[in-house]
């Protein structure tokens, strides 16, 4: 038997919360249209199957549990280093 992975896509929101929450999430046609606009507003993708397993169990606007901080912050460090940017600087209003 052949069982075929569903892709999925989850879009997390940092910055203006104490940790990151689940802001939208999707599977197989769905997520391709996630990460489609996510790519068309300059939205930076990883690509992490597992990762995005685990957060696809995540509610809506629900924080991420403290067992995936690290794999977050990874991503999170590299979104930052992309652009230029250092934790806080979301934070500043111009």
């Amino acid at each position: 038997m052949i069982m075929r992975r569903s892709l999925k896509a989850v879009a997390l929101e940092y910055g203006q919360n104490t940790s990151p929450i689940v802001s939208a999430k999707a599977e197989d046609e769905a997520a391709l249209s996630l990460l489609q606009a996510a790519r068309e507003h300059g939205v930076h993708v990883a690509q992490d199957p597992q990762l995005a397993e685990w957060l696809s169990r995540l509610e809506l606007g629900q924080e991420i549990p403290e067992h995936l901080y690290t794999a977050v912050a990874v991503i999170l460090s590299w979104v930052y280093w992309l652009k230029g940017m250092q934790p806080g600087d979301e934070k500043i209003v111009s």
